[in-house]
């Protein structure tokens, strides 16, 4: 179990890293022409950080072996996901507005009336909410012990 949870957490980390890149991309610093990202850069910066830190300890209770590593990953863990679900609530008006500019073809350019999150595709947010899900399922089985011989 703890092995799937790896491969499901590095999986998630890769496509949460794509999303990363997209918004680091489209997102204006200069303040010229763009609206301000809802997406606070602490938010996303904390949410990075913790996601791979929690891997790193989630790779060393897996050679270790050791409990308290098992726990403190899923504890990092909850934060993450904490963190993901504050970004995604603040992303789901974003899209639903863009997505309803980009429909009536005489509304005002979608270019320079929305924040850089616009572009995020919306099955790769899917799945990397998918995804999340699961490694935090499969964490939480392989502390719980379920599955391990």
């Amino acid at each position: 179990m703890g092995f799937a949870a790896l491969i499901s957490w590095l999986v998630t980390a890769f496509i949460g890293l794509y999303l990363l890149a997209v918004w680091l991309i489209e997102n204006d610093v200069t303040n010229r022409g763009a609206i301000k990202s809802r997406l606070p850069g602490p938010v996303i910066l904390g949410h990075v950080l913790l996601a791979l830190t929690g891997l790193v300890v989630w790779v060393i209770y897996l050679l270790s072996d050791r409990r308290i590593l098992a726990w403190t990953a899923l504890g990092i863990l909850l934060v993450i996901v904490a963190l993901g679900l504050t970004m995604f609530t603040r992303w789901i008006p974003v899209h639903r507005a863009f997505a309803a500019a980009a429909a009536d073809p005489g509304s005002v350019s979608a270019e320079f009336d929305f924040p850089a999150e616009r572009n995020f595709p919306v099955p790769v947010v899917a799945g990397h909410g998918f995804l999340a899900s699961t490694t935090f399922i499969l964490v939480l089985l392989a502390v719980l012990g379920v599955g391990s011989s």
